[in-house]
């Protein structure tokens, strides 16, 4: 059977790693929407490779620079949220791949499970906001979401065929990005290239910074508790920068189960698109004799204090999530345009946690105009800084 499959965020580094696994699965899949934002020359030639049926940019002016691509290959074309929402809802295809950064991506995320497809899920940012909404309509659709991140990729394969009754609990591995071994005292001057030069993974420049302030491990803290349905008293993560281990789930009879494989994002969205087979499609092989030893550690807050703040928010619920989840986004923009230094994100963060007051987030209009608020007051505290 081929199965047919949108790409929201073509072009970034999960919908490239996307396509690189269909071409190796030849005549498995068939891409019939793409969305992207606004490289549109990498987006010409996937569309001339492809010849998807619909495709979405962001920008009205990018839309119009593809027009004479659109009347020559005959496919519908289409821009804004509206268009990447058409590319998550369109009809040929059973899979989407949600592959959008940041909050951008949650209202196509929404609209796929809506329609009731299958949701290959990289945006974490869509379920760390708006978990519970998505899991009600997806219960109301069939929608079926298989986590794509390595960490949630590994507990979803350890969990199969297991009764969450006898889970102890559930344990994401990080590997402290690019700063786990930097002295304390040392860490208020690294700079953005230094933030960007992630040890093991090759990532996108939030997830990337996320990795280095491990903020991008609280996130799926949160997005586990929606996946997994596992209480935050059941959740944890540990420090393991050999990044063989990806997750690990801790059984009531002390066994400990582990999912492992190279650190290769094309291996767990290779599961998302063919689940519940497995396929070989020579993608590098885990070799543990090279590794020499593991390690584990706990995580310091002094070292990742907005891996606490992201906690909280987990412990707290409802709103707070929403709230955490903007006021990273604009602090992260912020230090990627260099006009704030790395320890400046979690202060700004912080502050507006202490100010954020809880708030219905049950509906979509209701998430964003909670995600506008901390992104104002962040706003507010960015000019300050």
């Amino acid at each position: 059977m081929v199965r047919t499959v949108a790409i929201l965020g073509s072009t970034g580094s999960i919908g490239t790693s996307t396509l690189d696994v269909i071409d190796r699965m030849a005549g498995r899949f068939e891409v019939t929407a793409l969305a992207a934002g606004s490289n549109v020359s990498l987006l010409a030639r996937q569309i001339k490779k492809y010849k998807p049926g619909v495709v979405s940019v962001r920008k009205k002016s990018d839309a119009e620079a593809l027009r004479p691509l659109a009347r020559r290959l005959g496919f519908r074309l289409v821009f804004g949220p509206e268009g990447a929402d058409e590319v998550a809802g369109e009809g040929k295809a059973d899979t989407v791949v949600s592959a959008i950064t940041g909050i951008d991506g949650f209202r196509p995320t929404l609209a796929a499970v809506r329609a009731g497809k299958r949701v290959a899920l990289a945006n974490k940012e869509s379920i760390v906001v708006g978990g519970a909404l998505l899991r009600k309509e997806a219960r109301r659709s069939g929608a079926r979401i298989i986590p794509v991140d390595s960490e949630h990729s590994g507990v979803f394969q350890c969990l199969s065929g297991v009764r969450k009754s006898q889970v102890r609990r559930v344990i994401l591995t990080a590997s402290g990005g690019p700063f786990f071994r930097t002295p304390l005292r040392d860490l208020k001057t690294r700079s953005l290239e230094e933030a960007l030069r992630h040890p093991t993974w090759k990532m996108g420049r939030k997830v990337t910074v996320d990795s280095a302030t491990l903020m991008n491990k609280g996130l799926e803290l949160i997005e586990a508790r929606w996946l997994f349905g596992l209480e935050p008293a059941r959740l944890d993560v540990l420090i393991h920068p050999q990044c063989a281990v990806h997750a690990l789930v801790e059984m009531e009879d002390g066994s400990v189960l582990a999912q492992m494989s190279a650190a290769d994002m094309r291996i767990p969205i290779q599961y998302a698109l063919t689940f519940p087979d497995r396929r070989d499609s020579g993608l590098p092989r885990l070799d543990l004799a090279a590794f020499g030893r593991l390690e584990f550690h706990e995580v310091d807050g002094r070292r990742y204090p907005l891996f606490l703040l992201a906690r909280r928010a987990l412990e707290e619920g409802g709103s707070y999530p929403v709230a955490l989840n903007a006021a990273n986004e604009a602090a992260v923009a912020a230090f990627l345009a260099r006009r704030i230094a790395f320890p400046d994100i979690p202060g700004v963060v912080q502050a507006v946690m202490e100010a954020h007051r809880a708030a219905p987030a049950d509906s979509l209009e209701g998430i964003f105009e909670i995600d506008r608020e901390a992104r104002a007051a962040a706003g507010r505290l960015l000019k300050q800084r």
